[in-house]
């Protein structure tokens, strides 16, 4: 299931780089620029409930947005649609919902070493949960909010167009409570690895 996950985002990723490649090849540098990637989310599943809680890890497309206010600092926004998971306690699956987690970071890029263009980055991550789907009487806090630290590279490949790699380590929590009565936190916490490519226009 994984590899097919896996498949689905880079043909994704092919589709888009290939759509916008001619266009922007062309284009003058703005403030502006897209990035694609193949996204591989990977849970710390740190659970304070007792339950033994967890969460699987997955593939899946994503876009971030940046804009550079100068060309060492820059904004960038996280976007996916809702990522389904499942729940497990034990090892046993008692449920799914799905999480949609914008980040916004500021990140400050290093340009000079020609091509290769690292970058650090932190900032802020808001979850909201959805589709929650559990046992009678269990039910989780909807809403999260924790801080985002990250670092990658843009690799020129030729005017415009960047081979990007990205990590970020974002906090994401609920509250779990069962009968009206909290048993605790469980911290998906993930370390998000993005390989992709980046368009500057």
């Amino acid at each position: 299931m994984k590899t097919q996950t896996f498949q689905r985002a880079a043909l994704a990723l092919a589709v888009a780089g290939g759509l916008a490649l001619p266009m922007l090849a062309q284009a003058q540098t703005t403030p502006w620029m897209v990035r694609v990637h193949a996204l591989n989310l990977d849970s710390a599943n740190k659970d304070g409930t007792g339950l033994d809680l967890s969460v699987n890890n997955k593939v899946f497309p994503e876009v971030d947005i940046s804009y550079f206010f100068s060309p060492n600092l820059a904004a960038e926004l996280v976007l996916t649609y809702p990522q389904k998971h499942t729940l497990k306690a034990g090892g046993t699956e008692i449920g799914s919902l799905k999480h949609l987690p914008p980040t916004l970071s500021v990140q400050y890029h290093f340009t000079d070493l020609g091509a290769f263009k690292p970058y650090v980055g932190a900032g802020l991550n808001y979850t909201h949960f959805s589709n929650v789907s559990l046992p009678a009487g269990v039910d989780i806090k909807r809403n999260s909010y924790g801080l985002a630290v990250g670092a990658g590279f843009d690799y020129e490949i030729q005017k415009n167009i960047y081979f990007n790699v990205d990590v970020k380590k974002v906090q994401i929590k609920t509250t779990v409570s069962a009968g009206g009565a909290e048993l605790g936190d469980f911290k998906v916490d993930p370390l998000l690895v993005g390989v992709g490519v980046g368009f500057r226009f």
